[in-house]
């Protein structure tokens, strides 16, 4: 099994607590609504997005992939940073035991934010991640970030 961790950064302008309330607290029932073709829907399997928390996201008609299970593994809302793993699903193409996102809003001096984002993979045997796969992974969730922006500017008094 091997581990790798790929890191992002992706820069709004809008404050961190308002995208983190929007994208993380709220995010399993904006991001269906703002970008359906992504997410179809998410339910809780076990809990209620606490640590140990686990959902069930359907992706959209237009996705590759069916489902996945997410784990909440830490959520500080003071912070503003969040991780969770994909445990389960076709998203893990059989190739990964688990894939974990750490996130983190900080502000930015113009008032904005700053989201930081590491990535780790953990393959099953000797499978190694192509550049291109991190790649599209990558646009497909700046997408999504991109939409929350652009509905929370459209919508200033959301969250």
């Amino acid at each position: 099994m091997g581990v790798f961790t790929y890191e992002s950064e992706v820069i709004t302008a809008i404050p961190p607590a308002k995208m983190f309330k929007a994208c993380i607290l709220d995010g399993d029932n904006l991001i269906p609504k703002v970008v359906p073709h992504a997410f179809k829907s998410v339910e809780y399997i076990q809990g209620n997005g606490e640590p140990g928390s686990i959902k069930k996201v359907t992706f959209g008609e237009g996705s590759q992939f069916k489902y996945m299970k997410q784990k909440v593994e830490a959520l500080d809302e003071e912070n503003f940073s969040y991780t969770y793993s994909v445990i389960e699903g076709d998203a893990l193409m059989n190739k990964l035991e688990k894939i974990t996102y750490e996130t983190k809003l900080e502000a930015s001096p113009d008032g904005g934010s700053v989201c930081k984002t590491t990535s780790k993979y953990y393959t099953i045997g000797d499978f190694e991640l192509k550049e291109d796969g991190i790649k599209a992974g990558k646009e497909k969730a700046l997408g999504m970030f991109k939409a929350i922006e652009a509905y929370l500017q459209a919508n200033p008094d959301a969250y």
